[in-house]
């Protein structure tokens, strides 16, 4: 008997059972890939409008036509379409099942799979060769997914702009003047022009965030310690927290299901925090459960996360957020305003971020567990003089040289420790003195920075990446048109909460979806692309000519 996803709606199940049977052979439809969900996916495949081979092909005609302007993709599986054969032929055989049964994924280039090198999307790290999955990339394959490729990312994660020595310069596709925000920059550009249908990415302070505001896409920073970091090139102890973009909210709570169900994970201590209420959870559910409505819910709205001065840049952003919270006070919310000094994002990360006490420790012994290896066995050696294999933004240098010699062992390393525990205790005083439900602001004071820019400026990422509460991002609406953002630039707003709130957030984030339904795909990727009978999965090459002067390799 065939077994229907979780995700396909169990009344369309009985009236599909013939067509399910269909011959793999006959499934030689086409499939439309843009915006599709991952219920599209299933419905095409349980309905025998496509085979999920068809279904792969699109996808990867689609990064053929346009990752050559994009630059969001820097390979593809070679086994994809002989993973979607498996699957069609477990789809004719009755024995299909999995929430995520033949959803195209694509992978941040800093995280372990097996048969993909990982790079950090650096040149010197190229031979890096993982023998086995991360757990999560296990998890979501053992829920169906196919894991498509790997995507472009800021070198080594360390920044919003998205370039790197192996990718080239990753663009944004809703305005090709601009950087798709980062550094999970790649994948967000990836979902927003329809790549595939998920992308992982990482976030040690903004970067999964800042992707999926630029990209026009819903995205989560869990709860650090509800989805396991082993296998990913480690920045921050910290601050480090993995997650994924979509462009809905229900897609986006189906891999926040599968990624948090490893659960305890020896290799990551900070998993043991895991409460039982959130172990094994599925919080799609939390769609649909909670207020039904936004009124009465009270949200504060931290002012020093905004830039009220007038500019080009910021303006858009403001009227953007304006709206958002004209709509969201004619819905019935209550909006408190934080004037508190402690929150201001610059403030705070200058005086309490720690990544680079922690990155070169957590880096050297990343590079030691796979001794041997052609490639540098310590970021003393990747940030060698005279090679050419790096590239650092020149705002980046101070930090790089002194992540280099900077160690966990330092007193100011502690003096910024203590202090991020009294910023989480002065967090949870503000939530519990105004009864809030949960914060808003814009994930960026300012629109994504242009290419060339000397830094992804204004990011507001910093409070969630110290204090390691959760965040779910939202669409919340466009800069006006222009002749290089033909629909605007997308804005993005976030919704934090405290800690294991993920199923309260998601069931916020849903209403204010539907208050303003922002997602609009961009205009010059939005034509149907025909998909092809492929023998195999093509070679995709970065385009690595795209780094703009202003970051010159080899130059720290």
């Amino acid at each position: 008997m065939v077994r229907f996803p979780a995700t396909f709606p169990a009344f369309q199940a009985l009236a599909l059972l013939s067509a399910s049977a269909t011959s793999v052979s006959a499934l030689d439809g086409s499939f439309d890939s843009r915006e599709a969900t991952i219920d599209s996916v299933h419905n095409a495949l349980f309905t025998g409008l496509a085979s999920c081979r068809t279904v792969v092909s699109s996808f990867i005609a689609r990064i053929e036509a346009y990752n050559p302007t994009v630059n969001a993709i820097i390979a593809l599986n070679p086994q994809a379409l002989n993973i979607a054969d498996e699957i069609d032929a477990q789809i004719a055989s009755g024995n299909s099942t999995g929430a995520l049964l033949c959803i195209p994924v694509l992978l941040k280039d800093n995280y372990d799979a097996a048969g993909m090198n990982t790079t950090g999307a650096s040149r010197a790290l190229v031979n890096n060769r993982p023998l086995v999955d991360a757990p999560t990339v296990k998890a979501l394959k053992d829920a169906g997914a196919i894991i498509l490729g790997k995507t472009n990312l800021h070198e080594m994660a360390l920044e919003g702009i998205s370039v790197s020595s192996l990718g080239g310069q990753t663009i944004n596709p809703y305005d090709l003047t601009r950087t798709p925000g980062g550094s999970s920059g790649g994948s967000g550009a990836a979902i927003g022009a329809s790549f595939a249908i998920l992308a992982t990415g990482t976030d040690t302070v903004n970067s999964l965030r800042s992707p999926a505001s630029a990209n026009a896409l819903f995205s989560f920073r869990p709860t650090r310690g509800l989805i396991s970091r082993a296998g990913v090139i480690p920045i921050s102890h910290t601050q480090d927290t993995l997650g994924a973009m979509a462009r809905t909210l229900k897609d986006l709570t189906v891999a926040l299901t599968v990624m948090s169900s490893v659960g305890y994970d020896p290799k990551d201590n900070d998993t043991a925090a895991i409460p039982p209420s959130a172990r094994g959870r599925d919080y799609s559910s939390d769609l649909y459960s909670g207020p039904r409505s936004l009124r009465g819910l009270r949200f504060g709205l931290l002012d020093g996360f905004w830039n009220h001065s007038a500019s080009l840049e910021t303006t858009p952003v403001n009227n953007v957020m304006q709206a958002m919270l004209t709509e969201l006070r004619a819905a019935g919310a209550v909006l408190v305003n934080i004037t508190d000094p402690r929150y201001n994002a610059p403030a705070i990360a200058g005086a309490l971020d720690v990544q680079r006490y922690e990155y070169r420790e957590l880096v050297d012994a990343y590079l030691a567990a796979t001794p041997g290896s052609p490639r540098p066995q310590t970021l003393k050696e990747l940030y060698a003089p005279g090679d050419k294999d790096f590239v650092v933004l020149p705002s980046g240098y101070e930090y790089v040289t002194t992540s280099l010699v900077s160690s966990t062992g330092n007193s100011s390393y502690f003096a910024r420790q203590r202090g991020i525990q009294t910023l989480k205790q002065a967090l949870e005083a503000t939530f519990a003195a105004n009864d809030l439900d949960a914060v808003i602001y814009p994930e960026q004071k300012n629109l994504v920075v242009k290419i060339g820019a000397a830094s992804q400026a204004g990011r507001n990422g910093i409070l969630a990446a110290l204090t390691g509460v959760p965040v779910v991002v939202v669409p919340a609406g466009f800069s006006e048109p222009s002749e290089e953002a033909p629909v605007g630039v997308p804005v993005g707003m976030e919704i934090l909460g405290r800690p294991w709130s993920e199923g309260a957030l998601l069931g916020i984030a849903r209403r204010v979806a539907e208050l303003v339904p922002a997602r609009r795909m961009p205009p010059w990727v939005d034509r149907f692309v025909e998909g092809k009978r492929y023998e195999s999965v093509p070679v995709v090459k970065p385009d690595t000519t795209r780094i703009p002067g202003a970051y010159p390799l080899g130059v720290l």
